[in-house]
């Protein structure tokens, strides 16, 4: 890339070093005999943030490597009944004759396609098939590597069951295809096999210790020992080199599980992190460098009209304000149109996820707006799925009130419609006196009355269990945020997570994030971070932080987070009420944005989804496959291969933003010249320009 190109500003991503560049179906690697295998536990099974690597990369492996590529991962039967179509594979093709082979030794195994986008090749295991060999697998472990697997211990039972099923499947596979090469002569078969986590990691421990001859690539997307610690309030990152981790991990009685990670982390050909933040936790608790980066992607799809995603934006909100109106119902004392919606949401890992943070800033905030911007009002979910006993009473009777006032409301408005008709059909202008009769009046008392209310608005949506014990509960008590009628920032805990059949939302966590205004996750230990991703494929600001696999890679790759929607918390080298401080006032800035403003900056963010494709993140992947067919076949050389680095592509400051600072908001939108808040007034000449409007 000549220096030219780093400089000039981009509106797309645009770079040689991309995926696309590889997408033939397979026809190469075909040609090459190449061929790879993608194992996680996850593969075809919902458990947890894997399942969204893997599902959302599907399609463009498939199109980089078509009918050479297979997924394998264990067979779970209901998640398999939705996920997977049944088929055979084709006579002739190696992988049947490897399936058959497994199936003949007595082992269950379901060969078909995955029901995503890109129908990949799948083959799930039946775990329980194989369990009378359980021991046998256990005692080859220890003999081979010395580590000895607790027997209560369920979960790495079924990881060591499917490591050695699968580790058998590929030698069986590497076999037949080496006799089908030479039969047909082709060139000797090159296989890579890619391992997500310490569960499939055991196959990759089987694979080497039996000296079978397959590439080898070993992913973490979180370090086992790294979750346990953060779990426990220590001061992790500051104490990287200094935890005794056989100790650690002994203490945790995970040590076997420690061990299987940290030997499939060593004998691995190549080894990979999803963040350079994980790289380095890795680095210490693992003892092995990753060789390789790569982060974590989305399956982006591009709208035609840049127009289209803030239409879709203001239909979400809208479905929000609905809720707010049933929630808040006999305290709707604040202007929608002056409302904002901030929101967090993920696993109840309440300080991992940033939750206290959060809530503690926000009730500096709610101080901010009182003092500075009485009439601005910001609506906070927290959506952490926890243990409920059921729907909050008074929130089901909120929405009950508000939808008996609308369908009264439409009753009447149709009713004084037809006097008016009527009135005007005999020639005569309507008298407002006329049109709205007494038992109108009196529907609408009704109505009214009924939605008058003594208490406060809740905080939670539901009744949650040992709810005096819930961190998050516990938290918005001590800061005193009760939705009362002075406050400026109110609180809703959602603790489930959203579904279209949610009777208090009515939609899916999609639509919810696109009708948020900013997302806030100032994690403390987070190795990727889908959320705050997924807001910014849909154009929403989000804030995240310096200990976030996705912050560190924004601030790598853009020069100027904050202009274009990405504010970063450094939770890394300051102390934690200075974090809380930098968080409050981000919060504040985003909050002093007209709505103009906010428009500018969901455009700009929006424009960062190209960075975030798996069409661009993908080219990793395929960089740490070739680099350990090279350590497996020295002979391997991949004409094709462009090794780039997208780390030299960085999105420069915007042009329209302020050269110097404007009212301390050094890095937001430009104020509107005329004051106009109309989604129609974005029409500065240099943002027009880099919207690529003429």
């Amino acid at each position: 890339m000549t220096l030219l190109q780093m400089n000039r500003r981009f509106s797309r991503v645009e770079s040689g070093v991309d995926l696309k560049d590889y997408f033939d179906r397979g026809d190469i690697a075909s040609r090459e005999n190449r061929w790879n295998f993608e194992v996680a536990w996850e593969v075809a099974n919902k458990v947890g943030g894997i399942y969204t690597v893997i599902r959302s990369k599907a399609y463009v492996s498939t199109e980089e490597m078509g009918e050479q590529l297979c997924m394998m991962g264990p067979y779970k039967e209901v998640c398999a009944r939705t996920e997977m179509e049944e088929m055979e594979f084709p006579r002739g093709n190696p992988l049947l004759d490897a399936v058959n082979s497994m199936r003949s030794r007595g082992y269950k195994i379901h060969t078909g396609r995955w029901l995503v986008d890109g129908n990949p090749q799948l083959i799930l295991f039946d775990i329980g098939s194989a369990a009378w060999k359980l021991d046998q697998f256990k005692s080859e472990m220890w003999e081979k590597c010395h580590i000895g697997i607790p027997h209560l211990d369920i979960e790495t039972n079924d990881a060591i069951i499917l490591g050695f099923m699968i580790a058998e499947f590929l030698e069986e596979f590497r076999n037949f295809a080496v006799t089908y090469s030479q039969n047909h002569d082709l060139n000797p078969p090159r296989i890579v096999a890619h391992f997500h986590e310490w569960q499939a990691g055991v196959g990759l421990i089987v694979l080497r210790t039996r000296l079978v001859e397959i590439a080898t690539v070993f992913t973490t997307h979180a370090t086992l020992l790294g979750r346990y610690l953060c779990a426990g309030n220590t001061d992790f990152y500051n104490n990287l080199d200094k935890f005794a981790v056989d100790e650690e991990a002994g203490k945790r009685q995970i040590y076997h599980r420690y061990c299987l990670e940290r030997g499939a982390t060593h004998l691995a050909h190549v080894f990979t992190t999803v963040s350079e933040i994980t790289g380095f936790e890795a680095e210490h608790l693992l003892k092995r460098k990753p060789d390789i980066i790569t982060p974590n992607g989305l399956n982006v799809k591009k709208f035609s009209a840049i127009h289209e995603f803030q239409n879709m934006h203001a239909v979400a909100k809208e479905k929000i304000n609905e809720f707010v109106r049933g929630h808040f119902y006999g305290h709707m004392d604040f202007d929608l149109d002056k409302t904002m919606y901030f929101f967090i949401a993920g696993r109840y890992e309440f300080g991992n996820k940033g939750a206290d943070i959060f809530i503690e800033a926000l009730a500096r905030l709610n101080a901010m707006l009182k003092h500075e911007r009485p009439d601005t009002t910001v609506v906070a979910f927290l959506i952490f799925p926890t243990k409920t006993n059921n729907f909050n009473v008074d929130s089901l009777r909120g929405h009950a009130v508000i939808k008996q006032l609308r369908d009264t409301i439409n009753n009447v408005q149709q009713a004084v419609g037809k006097r008016m008709f009527d009135t005007c059909l005999k020639g005569h202008l309507p008298n407002s006196a006329d049109l709205l009769e007494k038992d109108d009046l009196v529907k609408i008392k009704r109505c009214m009355y009924a939605m008058q209310r003594d208490s406060m608005p809740p905080v939670t949506t539901h009744n949650v269990a040992d709810d005096w014990n819930d961190p998050v509960l516990a938290s918005i008590r001590r800061c005193h945020l009760f939705n009362s009628v002075h406050d400026r920032v109110k609180m809703v805990f959602h603790p489930e997570f959203l579904t279209s059949t949610n009777p208090l939302f009515g939609i899916d966590y999609e639509e919810f994030v696109r009708g948020c205004h900013l997302g806030v996750f100032p994690s403390y230990y987070e190795p990727w971070g889908y959320t705050p991703a997924e807001c910014t494929v849909m154009g929403i600001p989000s804030v995240t932080t310096n200990l976030s696999g996705f912050g560190c890679f924004m601030q790598e790759h853009i020069s100027d987070p904050k202009s274009y929607g990405i504010y970063i918390v450094d939770r890394r080298y300051i102390g934690l009420e200075d974090s809380i401080q930098q968080l409050s006032t981000f919060m504040m800035e985003f909050s002093r944005l007209n709505r103009r403003q906010r428009i500018i900056q969901r455009n700009r963010t929006e424009r960062l989804s190209d960075l975030l494709d798996w069409r661009t993140l993908g080219i990793y992947y395929r960089q740490a496959r070739v680099k350990a067919l090279q350590a497996v076949y020295p002979d391997y050389v991949d004409e094709s291969a462009i090794y780039g680095s997208r780390s030299n592509l960085v999105f420069s400051r915007p042009h329209s933003e302020p050269p110097s600072p404007t009212s301390s908001r050094h890095t937001t939108p430009a104020p509107s010249v005329h004051g106009s808040d109309d989604e129609d007034s974005v029409d500065e000449e240099t943002e027009l320009k880099e919207l690529g409007i003429k």
